[in-house]
């Protein structure tokens, strides 16, 4: 019966959406009579029936690597990782540390089920990895140096392999100094997608949300920048980016839906997604399609979190606005004398709105981990001041280079309790396992990131079903990873 009242409430919410935001306000203020009020137009054309407006993407284009294997199943590319002048402030030339020479790195796209073969070649003037962040790839693919692998050393040259199980929207990062060279440029998107997906979620549209701290020469600022207080604050830039651009323009077309695949790569800073409250339709985020749909009029995206939903123009043809970053709650300090910010420019084209198609209700059957018999584990955030001018965080009290991993076998579940006592909030984030949040208010999905706010405790089951070795688990404000809050889970066949 629930999911009759919801598959029903969502069917009504779109016909309200497709009359409501289409034809605009009936009302005149003048009474009540039918000859006062203007004819409701309804839209001759459905928005399967029409493209997007003429290069309507073309500002935030990514950059699409060669595939170099012509087998369909067999993703081959190659990456190098190297500085590229580029201009990010205008008239100013930045040297941004890069995965093939763009901003951010190339888009890697394949399908569910896909071998992806990536020959990576540093040519950077420092150690540097890839690190494939959500993906459920083989312990020795992680690319984390000093736990999964060596470092990938200047001039040297590594090749990753691994078959992409999980349809989704994910990234690559490297996994050392990785609070300086995410900062500099170095993350990509990677996207697998299920052949499946309804039609109906609309084009596909990635956009990775980030930012980078810059001097008024468009050079980088130094990223121990602030000292202690922005180890304890986090470092966010100065200017923020959308696909790589200050300011880009995106076309859309009223009642054309878009797929908007979000990515939040940055080291510190959280984003509020939201255009005008007006409704978005999530699809789900970190590891594919949530069970089912919600609407909601705004979003939040924390640090190395993905999010996938369907955006709806609601605007009239002709109109022209900001989409904007927004300041977010996250700890101490993070909102105050604040204000929002312009990210994106969206243009309505002057075309006739299109009727938005029906997004189905239900996306998929997740089964909920059973946790009868499994092991409860406390994973404690904290934070200490060893003395007046450093900060140190730990897991359990502990920092990252006097820990001893969390111990599991393959076959185990374990009940993950993340308590969050400290003043700021922490995104955690696990390698290797997805993981499922157990809050009966939360639709059930698949997750790898999380926030843990300030005061709050949350818990995490998960199950290691296959491929031992040891992984990662951290906060992902990588300021706050760099002096400590980082662990190890070593799982054992």
């Amino acid at each position: 019966m629930k999911y009759l009242v919801n598959c029903a409430a969502q069917f009504s919410f779109t016909i309200f959406l497709s009359l409501a935001l289409l034809s605009g306000c009936t009302s005149t203020g003048q009474g009540s009579s039918s000859s006062q009020m203007p004819a409701l137009e309804i839209p001759s054309l459905r928005a399967s029936q029409v493209s997007q407006p003429e290069g309507w993407n073309d500002d935030v284009a990514l950059t699409i690597p060669v595939d170099l294997n012509p087998d369909p199943n067999i993703l081959e590319i190659n990456l190098e990782a190297k500085i590229t002048n580029m201009e990010i402030m205008p008239g100013k030339i930045t040297p941004v540390w890069t995965y093939g020479g763009s901003l951010p790195g190339p888009l890697i796209r394949a399908k569910v089920g896909d071998m992806v073969i990536i020959h990576f070649k540093n040519n950077l003037p420092d150690s540097t990895s890839i690190h494939w962040h959500g993906l459920r790839v083989p312990n020795n693919m992680d690319g984390v140096p000093g736990v999964t692998q060596d470092p990938v050393d200047v001039g040297d040259e590594f090749t990753y392999d691994f078959v992409l199980q999980d349809a989704g929207t994910f990234w690559y990062h490297p996994h050392i100094n990785s609070a300086a060279q995410v900062g500099w440029g170095m993350y990509g998107p990677l996207i697998v997608e299920d052949p499946n997906d309804p039609k109906e979620f609309g084009d596909d549209l990635v956009l990775v949300y980030s930012d980078m701290s810059l001097d008024e020469d468009g050079q980088f600022l130094p990223p121990d920048v602030g000292g202690a207080f922005s180890d304890l604050f986090g470092r966010e830039g100065n200017i923020i980016l959308v696909n790589g651009k200050v300011q880009p323009k995106l076309k859309v077309r009223k009642g054309k839906q878009q797929r908007w695949r979000v990515i939040n790569p940055a080291r510190t800073r959280y984003y509020t997604i939201r255009y005008k409250r007006q409704p978005l339709i999530r699809l789900g985020g970190d590891s594919g399609l949530a069970e089912h749909t919600e609407t909601l009029d705004q979003i939040k995206l924390v640090p190395s979190e993905r999010t996938d939903f369907v955006f709806t123009p609601h605007d009239e043809p002709g109109t022209v606005d900001w989409l904007r970053w927004y300041p977010t709650e996250r700890g101490y300090g993070s909102t105050f004398n604040r204000f929002s910010e312009e990210m994106m420019e969206i243009e309505t084209v002057d075309e006739p709105a299109v009727l938005p198609e029906t997004i189905p209700y239900a996306l998929r059957t997740i089964e909920p981990i059973d946790i009868t018999g499994a092991k409860d584990v406390l994973i404690d955030l904290t934070i200490t001041f060893p003395d007046d001018n450093s900060v140190e965080m730990g897991i359990n009290g502990i920092p990252f280079w006097d820990s001893s991993p969390l111990l599991g076998r393959i076959g185990e579940t374990q009940v993950w309790t993340v308590r969050n006592d400290t003043d700021f909030n922490h995104p955690f984030h696990l390698h290797g396992y997805f993981f499922q949040v157990l809050d009966e208010n939360r639709v059930p999905e698949w997750k790898d990131s999380v926030d843990i706010p300030v005061r709050t405790e949350l818990k995490l089951a998960v199950r290691f079903d296959e491929r031992p070795g040891t992984w990662m688990y951290h906060c992902h404000i990588l300021d706050h990873a760099e002096v400590g809050m980082m662990g190890t889970l070593r799982i054992d066949p």
